[in-house]
């Protein structure tokens, strides 16, 4: 269930519903499997804003390749066809940049009430602002207006867009574009 839910704001009410089991269970194997590191819950960014924002922290299952397994999707011809591939792309980045960012950083996504996002967040150490990540699957990466106004809000030290391509080139007034490869090596250089 978790796996069909990849890069969704957790509902661990109506995982208990659908498992029929209580709220409480649910509760405690999702911590199990956060401490097993097999799943992880992206918490929301907060800071000083009078608006609404989203509460609930998004769900992956870490492991591109277990949720695919999960969801018996055996080839990326049928994982380019399956609602998830999105989600996937989305988990992997997100796992990647973790990975290669400097110890004591922290991983946020960001939405308000109205659906403005950016869907990472990364405040590196020793920064007052974090860098605003927007994740594009395909090769010709585009911005929503959603992602400019969130930026309003957080005011991000730098933008990027991590999309499934080689090159690395302005797409927006302060928003890069670049591949999943340069910003971890970017990341990496900063340890």
């Amino acid at each position: 269930m978790l796996a069909h839910q990849q890069g969704g704001l957790l509902n661990a009410a109506a995982l208990a519903r659908s498992l029929a089991v209580d709220g409480k269970t649910v509760a405690a194997y999702l911590d199990l499997l956060v401490d097993l590191l097999l799943v992880r819950r992206l918490p929301p960014w907060h800071s000083n804003t009078r608006k609404r924002l989203v509460k609930s922290p998004k769900i992956y299952v870490r492991d591109s390749g277990l949720a695919h397994a999960l969801l018996q999707i055996a080839d990326s011809e049928a994982l380019l066809a399956h609602p998830v591939s999105g989600a996937s792309w989305e988990g992997l980045v997100i796992e990647s940049l973790v990975a290669m960012a400097p110890p004591e950083s922290e991983a946020h996504f960001f939405r308000s009430a109205t659906g403005d996002e950016i869907d990472l967040l990364l405040k590196l150490p020793h920064r007052t602002k974090p860098w605003a990540i927007e994740i594009k699957r395909g090769q010709a990466p585009h911005l929503e207006h959603g992602f400019h106004l969130a930026c309003q809000v957080v005011e991000p030290e730098k933008c990027f867009v991590v999309y499934n391509g080689p090159e690395r080139f302005p797409l927006a007034k302060g928003v890069e574009a670049v591949s999943l490869a340069d910003l971890c090596h970017e990341l990496d250089t900063m340890r």
